[in-house]
């Protein structure tokens, strides 16, 4: 349009003008005579714009071939989606699955790039950590911890690591349950399955709600009254009121969660409470050890006692004065710490006592599951015994008859048949042969079927080479009988008692290692020979040289069964139970 020779006279000029979405043209007044359009507006300078008739025509025509093709489209994505719809179900579930084999995935390249390892959960309650590290800490120590129990109580030092345990424990069931990479031995551990993983560690106390410590505690607690079959953390349980009421309450709450299907751990100062939960069965006490030489926690644990708190060292350690420290050890008495050292060694011993009635009645179910298996086997041999006993006297009824039948007989010939029928009758008496070994050597004399000869030469112990009339043969030996008579050794038999005893003691202080694993050596040697079968090695306790070196001894020692360490009023750590 823009060449064109008529229009040329009216055109402003030769370019396409965008104007409201329209393309135009700009003319001079009387353009209507050579080109038909639509003025879309004026310039500045009176000329108009104009969109020709043509051009909208086109306009119109693509705006309906796009608008079928939308129609079209949109058909085809109806059709298609009401296929899909079919499959909808399968594609969400692939689609979860995928998710779900990124997130494993993902978890399966973080382990690698961090040396983690990651633990599946069992389908118990039961939590055997080994090796474990919390994944907040660095350069740690590994923690090691049997929770086999329903309730774990660890007590001991303060600041020796015991809430950090109570985490450990947590952080380790909740991280095995949403698979999420851990640092610990694989091989030696094991990590139940709960619904939830709960904990009351924080102090609740607030100002702006008007609650305290102990009444924030209690709410904790109502909730998770609510719960089944949930591991629990409650850190510093006494937390907030008196000692002796907390004791008898928290006892009872214990109880309860338990009875609830709980799994609970507890950190706790309160002797009195770990000593009214000692008893029980399902409890399992856990205490911080404290290095008294150095006067710091080795954020180490052993399992089984009641720990102490060391307050007054924890005290000077973080800066306390000493003088306030020895004053606050005077108002606390001798007789206070005695009581507490009862409180433990009692709780101990009832522990112990009760291992053993459990030990104990465990012997005695063995006993009388034996002395019933062994009942059962006399009354099955009775009821053979009298078995063949029937049959014995059936037999002997069965031939008395016949005998008796064939005696009122008149032939002779007749009577004898009777009797051997009669004779076949009765049961067979089994003779064993005793097997008796023979040997033979070359000179002796002996039989070879009906022939007589000596041996000339042996071949081993089944072969050998005879003279019989001047003739050698190779025979074996199972076919040759002495013919002189073989008188039998007599067989001698030896029996050696020993009466056992217990209660031998060696005593290594003050020896180097070397010297006193000889003196350990020979006192071993002297009491297996006098039939010692329980024995006490005192070492002490020292620098640990001679204690190690006595237990390296002793694991190697071949007659050596066990050794464990001596109850606290025989030497304690200082000494040794050696069993043989």
């Amino acid at each position: 349009m823009t060449n064109n020779s008529k229009l040329a006279g009216y055109l402003v000029d030769t370019q396409i003008h965008y104007l409201n979405n329209q393309e135009c043209l700009l003319v001079r007044g009387g353009f209507n005579h050579v080109l038909k359009g639509a003025v879309v507006g004026r310039s500045t300078a009176g000329f108009f714009y104009v969109s020709p008739d043509s051009i909208l025509k086109e306009k119109e025509k693509i705006r309906f071939i796009e608008q079928e093709r939308e129609a079209i489209f949109y058909n085809y994505a109806k059709e298609f989606s009401s296929k899909l719809a079919e499959l909808l179900p399968f594609i969400n579930f692939i689609d979860k699955e995928f998710d779900k084999f990124d997130n494993y995935q993902a978890r399966i390249f973080f382990a690698k790039s961090k040396n983690l390892q990651l633990v599946k959960t069992k389908n118990d309650t039961k939590i055997v950590l080994s090796d474990f590290i919390h994944p907040a800490l660095h350069n740690a120590k590994p923690i090691n911890v049997d929770f086999s129990k329903n309730i774990l109580m660890i007590t001991g030092v303060n600041a020796g690591g015991k809430t950090m345990l109570l985490k450990s424990i947590l952080a380790s069931a909740f991280m095995a349950k949403y698979i999420i990479p851990m640092k610990l031995n694989e091989n030696k551990s094991h990590i139940g399955n709960f619904k939830k993983v709960l904990s009351i560690i924080d102090d609740p106390q607030n100002v702006k709600n008007d609650i305290s410590t102990f009444a924030g505690r209690m709410q904790e607690f109502s909730r998770i009254f609510k719960e089944h079959k949930a591991l629990v953390g409650v850190d510093e349980i006494e937390l907030g009121t008196d000692s002796d009421e907390a004791a008898a309450l928290f006892k009872v709450i214990l109880d309860d969660l338990i009875k609830k299907g709980q799994k609970v751990v507890v950190t706790t100062h309160h002797k009195r409470l770990a000593a009214l939960m000692a008893d029980r069965d399902d409890v399992e006490l856990m205490a911080a050890i404290y290095d008294e030489e150095a006067r710091r926690p080795t954020y180490e644990f052993i399992q089984g006692i009641i720990g102490k708190s060391y307050a007054f060292e924890t005290a000077s350690r973080y800066g306390i004065a000493h003088n306030l420290v020895e004053e606050a050890k005077k108002v606390y008495g001798d007789n206070s710490e005695k009581l507490s050292l009862l409180i433990e060694r009692g709780s101990q011993l009832e522990r112990e006592l009760k291992q053993k009635h459990k030990k104990v009645d465990a012997e005695l179910e063995e006993l009388q599951k034996q002395k019933r298996v062994l009942k059962e086997q006399k009354e099955q041999l009775h009821q053979e015994l009298e078995k063949q006993k029937a049959l014995l006297k059936k037999s002997y009824e069965e031939a008395i008859n016949e005998a008796k039948k064939a005696a009122r007989g008149d032939n002779i010939k007749e009577i004898h048949r009777a009797m051997n029928k009669a004779n076949k009758k009765l049961p067979k008496e089994k003779k064993t042969e005793i097997a008796r070994e023979v040997e033979f050597h070359v000179g002796d004399s002996v039989k070879y079927h009906s022939q007589s000869g000596v041996i000339v030469s042996m071949k081993g112990k089944n072969e050998a080479m005879i003279e019989v009339s001047g003739m050698k043969l190779r025979v074996k030996t199972k076919h040759l009988k002495h013919t002189q008579i073989i008188n039998k050794k007599p067989k001698t038999d030896v029996n050696l008692h020993v009466e056992k005893r217990t209660g031998l003691k060696c005593d290594l202080h003050g020896m180097r290692a070397d010297e006193a694993t000889e003196v350990l050596d020979k006192f071993l040697n002297d009491a297996l020979i006098n039939g010692w079968d329980e024995v006490i090695v005192y070492h002490g306790i020292g620098t640990g040289k001679l204690s190690y070196a006595v237990k390296e001894f002793l694991k190697h020692h071949p007659k050596v069964k066990k050794f464990e360490d001596a109850p606290q009023h025989m030497g304690g750590f200082g000494a040794k139970i050696v069993t043989l």
